[in-house]
């Protein structure tokens, strides 16, 4: 009866928690993104007496100088998710006789 109990028992956290991609609007895509208020800071300053970091392989940000995307609508997929593969086939124009 224990066993019987314990599978009906994960039964249920599966079949409850099967459902929790319905859950993912409230971590929707088109909501700000915590990323995206980072800002620049400046160098790092070294107190006297001590030993700078070497930088010679750190990450250079290159400045922006594009324009930002059209913003993604309501029903636009998240950029994580791939475009639909469905190539749409020519039509060609049956010959005449």
């Amino acid at each position: 009866m224990r066993k019987f109990l314990a599978v009906l028992g994960l039964g249920v956290v599966l079949a409850t928690t099967g459902g929790c991609k319905t859950l993912r609007g409230a971590y929707s895509c088109h909501k700000p993104q915590a990323y995206q208020t980072a800002k620049s800071v400046p160098p790092l300053k070294i107190p006297e007496g001590l030993d700078a970091p070497d930088t010679a392989n750190a990450l250079k940000m290159p400045v922006l100088n594009e324009p930002a995307p059209p913003p993604r609508g309501p029903k636009d997929p998240c950029l994580d998710q791939p475009p639909p593969f469905k190539v749409p086939k020519p039509v060609t124009p049956t010959p005449q006789a």
